[in-house]
């Protein structure tokens, strides 16, 4: 993640994965390791997939609707990459937010999930110290 003033942090999760569509892409989050973003993930945890035209939130409102962009939505969020790219200070959680790290009036200019496969250990692994994994 970045913002505006050239502060980068990162958020770590043990396991990240998305259930099928009959489980609603229902998201299933390990533990917060580190990063300095904070952990605003966890929150999301166990929730289904809202979007504008199919809300499966906890909320009394369509969440995606309310703040512009589909996600993990449980009662609305404590994080929201999807939400609207604006410059920097926001009104109240519109933008794209990481709570844990500058709140909800701030919308930040970059973030990205990268996820990887998990490794499967055996006789033949190569040793992760070993590994090189480059991203672009």
């Amino acid at each position: 993640m970045e913002d505006f003033v050239g502060g980068f942090v990162h958020a770590e999760y043990i396991t990240f994965s998305i259930e099928p569509e009959f489980n609603g892409y229902r998201l299933l989050l390990g533990n917060y390791i580190d990063g300095g973003a904070g952990d605003s993930m966890s929150y999301h945890n166990g929730k289904k997939f809202s979007t504008f035209d199919n809300d499966q939130d906890n909320s009394g409102t369509n969440c995606a609707v309310t703040h512009h962009g589909g996600f993990w939505f449980h009662g609305c969020f404590q994080t929201n990459p999807n939400g609207l790219y604006t410059w920097g200070p926001t009104p109240y959680a519109i933008g794209v937010m990481w709570q844990s790290w500058k709140g909800f009036n701030y919308s930040l200019k970059s973030i990205t999930m990268k996820i990887r496969p998990r490794l499967h250990r055996s006789a033949t692994a190569i040793p992760e110290s070993n590994v090189t994994t480059s991203y672009h």
